[in-house]
């Protein structure tokens, strides 16, 4: 795994209080993690602050999986 995708992980199971083991790249936000929009946005906006980016809004409706966030970042941290 990389450090991103470690990060990412450790985020999303501090934000949305679920098991580390739950946290896989497959898992969407809301389905499988339950997260409400109001989670997603949090998630989102920690995301920026802890990599140093910003995902535009239209973007941001994209990532709906721990997969998308990871690509998403890895991506745009180059």
């Amino acid at each position: 795994m990389s450090e991103i995708s470690d990060k990412v992980k450790a985020i999303i199971v501090d934000k949305l209080s679920v098991d580390e083991a739950e946290v896989q790249d497959g898992a969407s936000f809301a389905n499988d993690l339950g997260a409400d929009s109001l989670d997603t946005v949090e998630l989102i906006m920690e995301f920026e602050k802890q990599f140093g980016i910003t995902i535009p809004d239209d973007q941001s409706e994209k990532i709906s999986t721990v997969g998308d966030a990871i690509a998403y970042i890895e991506e745009h941290t180059k």
